[in-house]
């Protein structure tokens, strides 16, 4: 993931122009969005504890600049009435999703044609935690690379507190790293039949010489 001063820098400026001006946190979108950019993310999913809001426009403001996608996701109809009435004419930017998120990262996000590299969870919501997990899950088993931030994480008391950073309410950052083919491992258990003792094995597979691999 190749990370561009150029993009970040104009989307931080976009978002600036576009937020909602009684916006209670105003470094969180600014933030979220040159982050977003920065990292030349192409698929966003913003999932929102009842509606869209600024972080939405910050996502918005990042694909405007990457040209990418945003699809942000509310777990009810009525949060889907809000979300157009908040975005105005930016609604036609985003692809707003009702449904359980949880549920749809872990069915891969079908409804999204693709793999999303920045997914932000709004850590106010039920299972917050769960959901933020279940995208970072999303993106590693599908071999990809990006990035999962958690806002308003400091009402999150599950997880560790030196993983936020000071913005806002909490920021959590998190970066998946692109699966590679240096080697595969696996976890092997094997009960010793006299004892019934457990023993957990990793055993790794090296490349094969010859392929570019490393010396054995």
């Amino acid at each position: 993931m190749v990370w561009s001063a150029e993009n970040a820098t104009q989307a931080y400026v976009r978002t600036l122009e576009a937020k909602n001006d009684s916006t209670s946190e105003p470094n969180v979108a600014e933030f979220i969005s040159a982050m977003a950019a920065g990292n030349c993310s192409r698929l966003m999913i913003d999932v929102c504890e009842n509606s869209a809001g600024p972080t939405t426009l910050a996502l918005i403001a990042a694909a405007h600049q990457t040209g990418g996608r945003v699809i942000c996701i509310v777990p009810t109809h009525d949060g889907l009435r809000a979300s157009k009435a908040t975005l105005g004419e930016l609604a036609s930017s985003v692809d707003l999703i009702v449904g359980d998120a949880l549920t749809l990262f872990r069915s891969n996000v079908d409804v999204c044609s693709g793999m999303p590299d920045f997914v932000l969870v709004d850590c106010k919501m039920r299972w917050s935690e769960n959901v933020f997990a279940a995208a970072r899950q999303t993106m590693e088993d599908n071999g990809g690379k990006g990035v999962a931030v958690g806002y308003n994480a400091m009402r999150c008391h599950e997880i560790d507190r030196t993983e936020l950073l000071p913005i806002g309410g909490g920021l959590r950052v998190t970066r998946v790293a692109e699966k590679t083919t240096r080697g595969r491992s696996k976890w092997v258990i094997k009960v010793d039949e006299y004892t019934g003792e457990e023993h957990v094995y990793r055993i790794t597979a090296p490349r094969i010489l010859g392929l570019g691999s490393d010396p054995i």
